[in-house]
């Protein structure tokens, strides 16, 4: 679900569409302007209300300067020279003033331009607005390591053979017949980013010459600026001490309220995008990606990593590639479903229990459960059909198959991406070291075997220790998931009796379906209390285990919630899927919980039915509560914000705030940043793989899910949040290791389920062994004749417990008491030698599953092993683009430096001075 969005350059300058607004375009008419911007941060102006966008185009008809011009928009100083790069945020009555002080006197010494001015709606909030001269980016950039575009690519062709080619132009014919292909964003409403047209290096003030540089003012974009500004924050102390340094430090005590670079304007325009084009990049973004309009449209992720960075680009590349994958699976999990559909007439189990009219059920609870026809279970017998059929197993293989194909080439669609956003050799920074680990061991130091610097040092016990104690808690919220599961199972066993005792006859006749329905529900209710309560542990043992480093907090969090959150999501399902039905005893001698309850049997049309509704309920509530918080919640603030604004200054006036008090008043981004947004599709991607033998249509919800998701999490980032700050990536962190362990879990679980939850395995064994067909080497349906009546076991009614024994003798099926009923299993009758004792069929079955549970595993190990052996890594044309790249740059900064010595040698030959220059 994602495209390119590089266009084509010509010519020798760099420019943007000509019908698009970006207020960086302004600069161009100012690149012989050198006028330093004032730093007069010691005068507080009050803030001045901004113009709109119509306002900005009178100004501009009228003949405005661009300096006056820029005034009016918001983004820049009060000179309309300096643009705002960052901004800070903090209240005149906080009482961390000489801190404040002392950090704003250093950013100046640091060479950043400050300007203040107070809120709208408040004159106690302070907002400090920041900008970086080029002097201060050029020298940032070089430390940072910040890579630049030096020179235009050469795309290489490699060479056609005259056979390819002919079959290329066969194509094309081809192609002119068919509809243009509507998903493609229009590449004319797309401005040119110039980095994906370039060979990029790192930044050298030395070697500025070799770097396109059309405007000082625009050469670093606006995501980049704030990067470097945020760099040079995080490094200015604001106190006397060896930890008194950096920005975290003052938010997380009090002293800023706040710290965020600012959106590009408003992301609304009178004008249409098509007719007057995009009045900034906020704008182009909401258009053509967040808003709903275009929802079919691939995502412009070029954009969307120049405005957000690549590590927020990364999350839409993996989400849209995710969500193409899902394509192939929901199509295939539909065919498998429709299958069902069209077979269901000619299933012989169905028609068997839809005609057993003459077969008597045992009751499934004690006392009030009432004796029951075999053929009452109909409906349910076609509906486990529509999911159990012969297609199941092949879509289980096919389901295991595709996540390997999945992660493989994500693995090459994220080289491709690092290759275009020049994250190849990109690594890493030494990290600080987190405030709280330097607070808590400060008193012992080491040397870093990296910086050569003394830093503060765990001892191997102390960590150790702590690591014992954060396993145990663990292992203790575990058993809490396990309890709450426990509680949900003697929920079901008492309430099926409550049920099947109801006045209303529609609740009596179906107690199993009306049990496991509330059983769903009021599990899901725990599930969502639970997940509060296990993020408030999770940040209790992450913080005890004292992480070094942000990303070992990052890392160690991740882990817990993950797998507080899929134990949680999961354990009911494990529940039905492996144990509901299995360990009930047989009638006249039922396994009972503290020696009380009796345990829940499973429907007799099979125990697969409640399998689907677990998952079917759980996944839409839990997609459709999700997508309302992460919409809802910004929404319903923001809303809130606005109302209380407009009680203030009464709703007869309408006032236009500047951009940085728009900025501040959305919502800021989750402190966990894209944590949220990948749990969110990483335990959907377990359900869409782990239990899809039992609900093939998970594929098909979860890609209708992350149509919206994509569209969703856009106009949330574009219009409700505050602009994140831009940072890097080069992949999707641990989550891609925990995509692949349920990778391996769900070919474990589909054999399982195969195996032990649906009937595949009994009738097959049927078929071959005991059908009419034994021996004969098939297993159709005329092959089934019997199933049914052979996978009943007999039970003498006068052998029930007293406990058991039901109210109802069965005399209004016959007129007469009955004497034997049904229930599902393989034993022999009670006038046996053994009564209700294993038959031979029962160790076949059991056989049987167990090889089918080991073949299946085998074979489909070997095959996404197979797979992940024969698909690279790394596509061969990007390994020859790379190296050719290589090679290219080399010859370019070759050709470069020796053309700058040749022309020193001319102008100083035609000065007359002698030189005696060697290659540097």
């Amino acid at each position: 679900m994602e495209a390119s969005s590089s266009g084509i350059t010509n010519g020798k300058t760099k420019v943007f569409h000509p019908v698009a607004k970006d207020v960086n375009i302004l600069f161009d008419e100012l690149e012989a302007v050198s006028s330093p911007c004032k730093d007069d941060d010691s005068l507080l102006h009050p803030g001045n209300l901004t113009s709109t966008s119509d306002d900005a185009s009178r100004l501009e008809a009228g003949g405005e300067t661009v300096p006056e011009r820029n005034k009016s928009n918001g983004l820049y100083f009060r000179d309309g020279k300096c643009r705002i790069d960052y901004i800070l945020v903090y209240r005149k009555s906080n009482p961390q003033t000489e801190k404040r002080e002392v950090f704003e006197r250093n950013i100046r010494a640091e060479g950043l331009q400050m300007e203040k001015e107070s809120s709208l709606i408040n004159s106690d909030i302070i907002f400090v607005k920041l900008h970086a001269p080029w002097e201060v980016l050029g020298r940032y950039a070089e430390q940072m390591n910040v890579r630049m575009p030096f020179r235009r690519k050469i795309y290489y062709l490699p060479r056609r053979y005259k056979f390819m080619s002919r079959i290329d132009k066969q194509i094309s014919r081809f192609r002119r017949w068919l509809p243009k292909k509507p998903m493609r964003l229009d590449k004319e409403t797309l401005p040119d980013l110039e980095e994906n047209d370039c060979y990029t290096a790192p930044f050298s003030q030395q070697r500025i010459h070799h770097f396109i540089i059309h405007n000082k003012e625009t050469f670093f974009n606006n995501a980049t600026r704030s990067r470097i500004v945020h760099h040079i924050l995080q490094r200015i102390k604001y106190e006397e001490g060896k930890n008194k340094i950096g920005l975290n430090r003052l938010l997380t005590n009090g002293s800023y309220e706040a710290a965020f670079p600012l959106h590009e304007g408003s992301y609304r325009s009178k004008n249409s995008i098509r007719t007057h084009g995009a009045e900034n990049h906020r704008h182009l973004l909401y258009e053509c990606w967040a808003s709903w309009g275009v929802w079919y449209k691939y995502q412009p992720l070029d954009l969307v990593r120049r405005y957000f960075g690549e590590k927020i680009g990364l999350y839409f590349a993996w989400l849209g590639w995710y969500t193409g994958m899902l394509f192939p699976a929901a199509f295939i999990g539909l065919f498998v479903f429709l299958y069902g559909v069209t077979t269901l007439d000619h299933c012989q189990v169905s028609k068997e229990v839809c005609q057993a009219t003459d077969i008597i059920m045992c009751p499934v609870c004690d006392k009030y459960c009432p004796f029951m026809r075999l053929s009452d279970s109909c409906v349910y017998a076609k509906v486990t059909h529509l999911f159990d059929n012969g297609a199941t197993v092949f879509f289980a293989v096919f389901m295991a198959v595709w996540a390997t194909v999945f992660l493989e080439f994500w693995k090459r669609r994220r080289a491709v991406i690092a290759y275009d956003w020049d994250l190849i050799d990109w690594e890493e920074e030494e990290e600080e070291i987190r405030p709280q680990f330097e607070a808590k061991y400060s008193k012992k130091e080491r040397m870093n075997p990296i910086s050569g610097k003394p830093e503060p040092y765990q001892a191997f016990t102390d960590k150790c220790s702590r690591l014992i104690v954060s396993a145990s808690g663990i292992f203790f919220m575990i058993c809490v998931v396990i309890a709450a599961v426990f509680g949900i199972v003697i929920y079901r066993v008492v309430t099926v009796s409550t049920f099947a005792a109801f006045k209303w006859a529609l609740i009596r006749n179906n107690s199993q379906v009306a049990t496991t329905g509330t059983a769903v529900c009021i599990n899901f209710c725990i599930i969502m209390l639970l997940n509060v309560l296990y993020e408030k542990v999770a940040l209790l043992l992450t913080n005890l285990e004292q992480p070094r480093t942000e990303s070992e907090w990052e890392n160690s969090f991740t882990l817990k919630m993950f797998l507080f959150q899929f134990v949680n999501l999961n354990s009911s399902t494990f529940y039905i899927a492996f144990f509901l039905g299995r360990f009930t005893g047989h009638p006249g001698a039922y396994l009972r919980l503290i020696n009380r309850w009796r345990l829940e049997e499973c429907h007799p049309s099979g125990c697969l039915i409640d399998l689907c509704m677990q998952m079917g309920i759980i996944m839409v509530l839990k997609q459709t509560w999700n997508n309302f918080m992460e919409l809802g919640y910004p929404l319903i603030q923001n809303w809130w914000t606005r109302r209380k604004v407009r009680q203030e200054h009464g709703p007869e006036r309408k006032i236009s705030f500047p951009q940085w008090e728009k900025d501040y008043n959305l919502q800021p981004m989750n402190a966990y940043g894209l944590f949220d947004e990948y749990l969110e599709m990483i335990l959907q991607f377990g359900f869409t793989t782990i239990f899809v033998a039992a609900f093939p249509l998970a594929p098909l919800l979860a890609l209708l899910n992350n149509i919206i998701e994509i569209r969703l999490d856009a106009y949330k980032f574009v219009t409700q949040w505050r602009r994140p700050l831009a940072s890097r990536a080069k992949d999707i962190g641990i989550w891609y290791g925990i995509l692949e362990g349920i990778g391996i879990l769900s070919v474990i679980t589909n054999a399982f389920v195969i195996a032990i939850t649906s009937d595949f395995i009994p009738r097959l064994v049927y078929a071959y062994k005991y059908g009419p067909c034994a021996g004969q080497g098939e297993a159709g349906q005329k092959c089934m004749v019997g199933y049914v009546n052979a996978s009943l076991s007999v039970f003498r009614i006068s052998d029930f417990e007293n406990r058991s024994e039901p109210e109802s003798d069965g005399s209004e099926f016959s007129g007469t008491p009955l004497k034997y009923c049904r229930y599902r299993d393989y034993r022999d009758p009670p006038h046996s030698l053994v009564p209700y004792g294993y038959t031979l069929q029962f160790w076949h079955v059991l056989a049987a599953r167990l090889a089918f549970i080991i073949v299946f595993e085998h074979l489909v190990f070997c095959i996404k092993h197979l797979i992940s052996y024969l698909i690279p890594d790394l596509p061969k044309d990007l390994r020859d683009r790379m190296r050719r790249e290589k090679y290219l740059i080399q010859e370019m900064m070759y050709e470069a430096e020796l053309e700058r010595l040749q022309k020193e040698r001319k102008e100083r030959k035609k000065n007359g001075k002698a030189h005696h220059n060697e290659w540097p």
